[in-house]
């Protein structure tokens, strides 16, 4: 305040000074003087010259009055008519009196006629039409942040057109923390504005500030001008960098790929330029096989994978990271990278199968440990949660065990080799993870015999064929039995089941191979003395303890034409097969004459007889029923037929070598009444002899009837509780006489039984539901091994 108080007594006495001088300078010169102010209008009076001067107004046109000026556009001109003086065009003091404290203009004013010269001074006047202006309106200083307090910086002065007070009169600076202003005043070199220093600065906390200096004028309102000074803070190294982490921890999945970014790091300093500038690097604290796995962009701070990263391997990685500035006397800062390894789902569960021995009894209990599996996963959590799983339709399955990962391969169900003797299990093992893994791997389990089973049979019962006459000693038929276990659980031995009822019997039929089951005639076998008989063949395995089963075998002794028919009727008293017969000469065709009678003691086609007429004396008056033997005319008898007539009858079986006998009728011709007295007494004689014939044949009939009825029985019950395939009804032939049963002949051509009657052909055959006389069933000579 003080320091303004002087200055602004300093400007009055300049200005009382300035006006004396003015006054004396007028007084001694004589001269009239005017003062106006610049920016004043076009026209603005200055003063009344003429009047000032004692001028006649009226000769100041004809004397021509003017102002004399040798520029070319003045600022004033002087009215011929008034004799007043007018500003000609506005006035900038400023440009008319630069830097000058007073703005005086000498004016020449001429009168001609008489020439009379005046001088006339006009001071332009200022005002304050100008504000302070810097040199520059932005000013940039750098200071480094390393300044002591109290340094001091000169800035340049700002410039007032205007004079006097009008002129720049001091100067101030906007608030702030860390700088001050001192004004010196040079004199005519106007007032200095220098910036102080007051705290100590920090780049770090602020890089730059910014201040606005003000110019302010002493017009009334005073008029300013400012300059924005901007201070940047030149830096030193004075910060080391920071990371912008505390901690950094990081999740990597294994496996990931070469060239993966793991992570960032980011350091900043606070310092600037090279001081700031900061590179990344690995400490040297950092275990040299890391570098084959990590590298670090010594730019970005960008860790990435340089190698394979394999989580059983290990599971963490802490890495020591290097910030360092450029400074020349660069700082340092560390900080750990912890990298946690994901782990991938890449390791299939790993199998390991202990087995207890290499086969397991098949009467092991339920429960029984077969093999113990342990499964390792090198994956965790759920990529190492392995799940176990095999077959469901195995008698097996897995039992957790108390240790982890291990489980006891056991049986659940009864075993039976017999069903299967080895199982294959596929054990697969698969983990949790997303996606799951899985492997495999195969179990063989072979199951040890023991002896659980008894043979069988492949018949039951057994029913065989023999023909009769089968040579002594030789193999008829064959039995065979399997037993389903093995080794010497399943070797087997046969024998005949006899008792005491039997064994006489037996025993001088049959005897058996005790290893192959091949059984032996021991003697010859007749049709017509044994057609049937029965017994049991035991087989006994070889296991400890033995089973044993047995069979039923039925023998059937087939027929074999060795029997000739032999003839019942007519026989002769001699026991020749002769016989005479009268009739009566007036009969009809088909007179029954005469029936021949035959018999044979084979059966089927063996003993089916055919009659035929070997010899006749005329073809054309007799015929023969070729089944029935029955003999009847086939026309009247006239006149000239002979009286006498003979026939002779030929009779044979149908054996493949058929046998045959022969009977011979003599026909006499008489005449009724003879033939009504001989047929008296002939019917007394045929009595007799029919009475006896007849008694023997039923006797002979009637037991191979019921032969061959038990036979049949039996035959029919032992395939009717077998198989409906070999059920069959005998057939009855209704136009059959009584003279022959039906039977069953084999047939060795088509390897096939046939049950035959009278009046069929050799060649017929029957299935079940017809009705033809013969009998399909099946053949058993195949399985006796006949050929």
């Amino acid at each position: 305040m003080e320091q303004r108080k002087c200055e602004a007594g300093r400007v009055k006495r300049r200005w009382v000074c300035l006006v004396i001088a003015v006054l004396l300078w007028s007084v001694a010169s004589a001269q009239i003087r005017y003062s106006i102010s610049e920016e004043v209008m076009e026209g603005t009076a200055v003063g009344n010259v003429a009047k000032d001067l004692g001028l006649d107004k009226s000769t100041l046109k004809d004397r021509k009055y003017r102002i004399v000026s040798s520029a070319a556009d003045p600022l004033f001109h002087v009215n011929q008519n008034d004799g007043i003086l007018y500003v000609s065009r506005k006035m900038d003091r400023e440009e008319i009196c630069e830097r000058s404290s007073t703005c005086l203009l000498n004016l020449k004013t001429v009168l001609e006629n008489p020439l009379e010269i005046h001088y006339i001074g006009v001071e332009v006047l200022d005002i304050n039409d100008h504000s302070p202006s810097f040199p520059e309106i932005q000013k940039t200083l750098e200071i480094s942040e390393s300044v002591v307090s109290g340094k001091s910086f000169q800035l340049q002065a700002a410039r007032d057109p205007d004079n006097g007070p009008f002129s720049v009169q001091h100067y101030k600076l906007n608030q702030n923390d860390h700088f001050r202003l001192e004004v010196k005043d040079k004199g005519e070199d106007g007032k200095i504005p220098i910036l102080i220093v007051k705290k100590t600065l920090d780049r770090e906390a602020a890089e730059s500030h910014s201040l606005v200096l003000t110019a302010v004028d002493g017009g009334k309102p005073p008029k300013s001008g400012e300059m924005n000074i901007l201070v940047n803070v030149l830096d030193i190294n004075d910060n080391a960098p920071v990371f912008s982490e505390d901690v950094y921890s990081v999740m990597l999945n294994e496996n990931a790929p070469v060239g993966t970014t793991v992570t960032q790091v980011n350091a900043s300093d606070l310092d600037d330029g090279p001081n700031g500038e900061v590179v990344y690097s690995f400490s040297n604290s950092v275990n040299r096989r890391l570098f084959k796995l990590f590298e670090i962009n010594q730019s970005t701070g960008e860790i990435i994978v340089k190698g394979p990263i394999d989580y059983e391997h290990k599971d963490k990685y802490e890495i020591e990271i290097q910030a360092s500035d450029k400074g020349l006397a660069h700082l340092t800062t560390e900080k750990n990278v912890v990298i946690k390894i994901v782990d991938v789902n890449d390791n299939a569960p790993e199998i390991e199968v202990t087995s207890f021995s290499s086969s397991i009894p098949e009467d092991s209990r339920p429960g029984t440990t077969v093999a113990l599996i342990s499964v390792n996963d090198l994956d965790s959590g759920l990529n190492g949660k392995v799940i176990f799983s095999i077959d469901d339709d195995v008698p097996f399955t897995l039992s957790p065990s108390s240790q982890d990962k291990m489980y006891s391969l056991v049986t659940k169900s009864p075993l039976d080799r017999e069903e299967h003797s080895e199982y294959i299990i596929t054990v697969v093992a698969k983990d949790a993870g997303q996606p799951s893994l899985s492997s495999e791997k195969t179990v063989s389990i072979v199951v040890s015999d023991v002896n659980d089973n008894s043979p069988e049979f492949l018949l039951s019962p057994y029913n065989f064929y023999v023909t009769e006459g089968n040579d002594p000693g030789a193999s008829v038929f064959s039995v065979k039995a399997f037993d389903r276990d093995e080794t010497d659980n399943a070797l087997i031995s046969y024998h005949i089941l006899r008792d005491g009822r039997e064994r006489i019997k037996l025993g001088s039929f049959v005897n058996i191979n005790s290893e192959s089951g091949d059984i032996l005639a021991l003697k010859s076998f007749d049709f017509e003395t044994l057609k049937t008989f029965q017994f049991r063949v035991v087989a006994t395995d070889s296991g400890t303890p033995s089973l044993s089963s047995n069979v039923t075998v039925n023998v059937f002794i087939l027929d074999q034409n060795d029997n000739a028919p032999v003839i019942l009727y007519p026989v002769s008293s001699n026991g020749s097969a002769e016989g005479v017969e009268d009739i009566p000469r007036n009969v009809n065709a088909g007179h029954l004459v005469t029936k021949v009678r035959a018999y044979d003691a084979d059966i089927g086609y063996n003993g089916w007889l055919l009659f035929s007429l070997q010899e006749v004396t005329d073809h054309s008056l007799f015929g023969l029923d070729r089944y029935t033997g029955r003999i009847r005319t086939l026309r009247s008898f006239t006149e000239t037929d002979e009286a006498e007539h003979k026939l002779v009858i030929l009779v044979k079986d149908n054996g493949n070598v058929s046998l045959s006998a022969t009977a011979t009728v003599i026909v006499k011709v008489v005449e009724p009444k003879e033939a009504f007295a001989a047929a008296d007494v002939k019917s007394a004689t045929n009595d007799e002899e029919d009475n006896n014939v007849t008694f023997y044949l039923m006797i002979t009939v009637g037991s191979v009837s019921t032969l061959f009825v038990i036979s049949i029985i039996v035959l029919i019950a032992m395939q009717c509780s077998k198989s409906t395939d070999y059920t069959s009804k005998y057939l009855q032939e209704t136009n059959y006489d009584g003279t022959l049963c039906h039977s069953i002949q084999y047939r060795s051509g088509d390897k096939r039984y046939m049950l035959v009657g009278p009046r069929m052909s050799v060649g017929s055959t029957i299935v079940p539901g017809s009705h033809a006389n013969t009998l399909m069933l099946p053949d058993r000579r195949q399985i006796s091994g006949e050929p």
